[in-house]
Parts: C-alpha cells; structure tokens; sequence
C-alpha cells in the first residue's frame, strides 16, 4: 500500500439506516484510519448524524449542502450550507437534518489517544430519538435505528 490515495464517494461503499446515509473516506482498514475519520453524511429532516455524545476527540463538521441543527452543550443552533462546527474534546453534541432536502455533511474526527463516546441524556436530542435515557447504553439506543445496512451509491447522495 502506498503512502497516499485518491477516492472517489461514488465508487465507495455506502450504509443507510433510519439516521440517513453515511460513507467513511477511509474505509478499507488504512493506518489513516487509526488517526482520524473523515466521512459523508446524507441526512433528511430529522434524521440525526449520531446519538447526542461526547468523546475525547477533537471533531469538525462542514455542511456542504442543506440545512441542519446543531445541538452542542444543551443549546440548538442552525446551521446552514458552508457552515464548519468545530468541537473540541469532550463537548457534547449532535448535528440532525433541518431543511425540505437532505443535507450533506462532512465530518472530520482525531482518533489518536484511544478513549471512546459517552452518550449523556439530552432533552432537545431526545426530540429526534438522537438521546439515550442513561449514558451507559448506547448500544441499545442505537439498535432503534434499525440494522445498517450496504446500500449501492445513489446520485441523490451527493446531487
């Protein structure tokens, strides 16, 4: 393997569940991986990116197209095509579709220290189904989204 790459999103492996539709840049099991994820997020109105969470990692969010909310801290924010969010380690936070069309979000994440996501309660998340009741079970909160599944490309994604 070499030391750099070029990908294309369109010819990449897709997965789609209640939340939307998402793609990992870096899929494959590079060594970039184990440093920083970067991926696509295809998200319609009221569909959440992830559960409300904070980890110790430094993450940024770069909507490329649509509408969204940012919910951070507790407080909601709107967030509008060429918005960047930055979250620094440990800020709660979740980013749910907002506008008439998908959005598309790009998302950026350091992974290097180790460490994992918790998941505290979040009132304005939970109106999304994006919170979980206890901040230790994950896992089931997520399973309410249905199994992922691969799903082949669709222009939608990215138009």
């Amino acid at each position: 393997m070499t030391d750099w790459q070029v990908r294309n999103a369109r010819d990449l492996e897709w997965t789609e569940n209640e939340m939307g539709a998402y793609c990992d840049l870096l899929q494959g099991g590079d060594d970039a991986a184990e440093e920083f994820a970067i991926n696509l997020n295809v998200l319609g109105r009221g569909q959440a990116m992830a559960l409300y969470h904070y980890e110790p990692h430094q993450e940024g969010f770069l909507v490329l197209r649509g509408e969204c909310e940012l919910i951070v801290e507790g407080e909601s924010h709107p967030l509008r095509q060429w918005d960047y969010v930055h979250t620094g380690r440990d800020v709660p936070h979740v980013i749910v579709g907002a506008g008439d069309a998908p959005a598309l979000v790009l998302a950026v994440g350091g992974r290097v220290g180790g460490g994992s996501a918790t998941y505290p309660p979040e009132p304005l998340a939970a109106r999304y189904r994006a919170s979980t009741s206890d901040s230790l079970d994950a896992r089931a909160a997520y399973a309410q989204f249905g199994e992922s599944a691969v799903v082949p490309f669709r222009e939608e994604f990215l138009a």
